[in-house]
């Protein structure tokens, strides 16, 4: 395949997600596998897959001419992508080789705003300049690309907390804690995917009141990532994501009292079926440590909600222990 032909697959893509903002869920498939999954959507290959855009749900799709229209390339549709396994290479080096030249365009542009602002000149404009933001738009689009290739590329990852930790509108954050919630439906446990997770929560911190609503969504995110990988067909290594649990701990420090005693209990029934899931429990602990960090003394906890649930705990752990019982 030609660089004019890779270059194309990367227009494709990202004319996709610009097309598609809700696109929530990304796989990568055999070209084998296009005919039945279309069939199964109900849409005939000419009308949903060929055309690469076109959806059910009513978002208008530019056309794009076609790589080649022997080969099935992109498959959209009800916000779900599909990428076609044979071409992942050509457009992994079309996204990198795009990152990589975009990225050296931003660093110069701010190199010399930050010279000009050095030697006294006061233009506050050059930092909005068109170009600026022209700039910003394509090393965000085609980070965004390639991290939906590989996911683990840190430097992409690094080029967006770039940009923006120079911005304050928060629904930008919003917006990035969707980008790495979509990552992470290929790529569960990715670890550069969850770190970015937490830096934009951080960001966010300081920025919004509704933490708890973000905390919600969190732990959300991450029981439904560790019920989908606990189906049948997966090993018991392959259902433990201790990099999903890790994140639910760091989240408790943002948590509240009630969100805390909530997530005792939601997680009990989970210890108990899964025994050999060591980060639940550790992620049990840590909440139980929170309970008690927030207590000043033993008279402020005795009684509370949170004292009879840990002890309750520790009492089912005991128990079971001595029946050789599962927890």
């Amino acid at each position: 395949m030609t660089e004019g032909n890779s270059l194309e697959l990367l227009n494709q893509l990202e004319d996709i997600l610009d097309s598609d903002p809700l696109i929530d869920e990304v796989g990568f498939i055999h070209p084998s596998q296009f005919v039945t999954l279309n069939r199964e959507a109900g849409g005939s290959l000419a009308s949903s897959v060929r055309t690469t855009l076109q959806s059910e749900d009513g978002l208008l799709r530019p056309r794009v001419p076609e790589v080649n229209s022997s080969e099935t390339v992109f498959w959209c549709r009800d916000h779900k992508l599909g990428i076609s396994t044979q071409v992942l290479l050509p457009l992994y080096n079309a996204a990198k080789h795009a990152f990589m030249a975009s990225l050296e365009s931003y660093k110069s542009h701010s190199s010399v705003s930050a010279k000009k602002d050095e030697s006294g000149g006061n233009d506050m404009s050059s930092c909005f300049s068109p170009s600026l933001y022209f700039l910003e738009s394509k090393l965000m689009k085609h980070s965004r690309a390639l991290l939906l290739l590989s996911c683990d590329f840190v430097t992409a990852w690094n080029s967006r907390k770039l940009v923006l930790s120079k911005k304050n509108n928060v629904q930008i954050f919003f917006g990035e804690l969707f980008l790495s919630a979509l990552v992470l439906s290929y790529a569960p446990k990715s670890e550069s995917s969850w770190s970015h997770r937490r830096w934009v929560i951080k960001m966010l911190a300081g920025k919004c009141s509704n933490l708890r609503e973000i905390m919600e969504k969190e732990t959300e995110l991450v029981t439904r990532i560790v019920e989908e990988s606990s189906g049948t067909g997966f090993s018991e290594k392959q259902k433990m994501n201790y990099r999903a649990w890790n994140h639910c701990c760091w989240l408790v420090s943002y948590m509240s009292e009630g969100q805390v005693l909530e997530e005792l209990n939601k997680s009990r029934d989970w210890a108990r079926l899964h025994i050999t899931d060591n980060s639940c429990f550790h992620y049990r602990t840590r909440l139980m440590l929170k309970m008690l960090e927030e207590s000043r003394d033993k008279e402020s906890l005795t009684g509370s909600p949170g004292h009879r649930l840990i002890v309750q705990t520790f009492v089912e752990c005991g128990r079971r222990s001595l029946t050789g019982m599962n927890f």
